[in-house]
């Protein structure tokens, strides 16, 4: 449905430790970042995600309302991710990590912020009951 993921950041330096703590924590690889260091690209599981400094010149903002979802093995590379993202920038937001009865059935999810304010749902499906 997608090719790719693109977050912006005022921070490149700042924005690979919190994203290079959090992929490695779902099995994928430190970014791989360009020559002039204005973009960090990470591939995993067929998916590329990429953090880039505006290529207009102005401040990176978040988006209101918007939300990308990043799977997890299960709820244990869950946590490790979220405990991951935490320890390196990132901030815990609404409700606790763990289960949550979702339209396609339980779930286990943590939201957080990265350094830039960009919101991230990790997930995973739980069997259902």
């Amino acid at each position: 449905m997608y090719t790719h993921v693109m977050v912006g950041s005022n921070d490149i330096a700042r924005s690979k430790i919190f994203y290079d703590a959090l992929f490695t924590a779902l099995g994928g690889k430190p970014g791989m970042q360009d020559p002039h260091a204005e973009r960090i690209l990470y591939l995993h599981n067929g998916a590329a995600f990429m953090v880039s400094r505006p290529i207009d010149g102005q401040a990176a903002t978040f988006a209101n309302g918007g939300t990308i979802g990043l799977g997890a093995a299960d709820p244990a590379q869950l946590d490790a991710a979220h405990a991951a993202a935490v320890a390196n920038g990132g901030t815990a937001i609404e409700a606790p990590v763990g289960e949550r009865q979702t339209p396609l059935g339980p779930a286990y999810l943590g939201y957080l912020r990265d350094p830039d304010g960009n919101k991230l749902c990790l997930g995973c499906r739980l069997p259902k009951a």
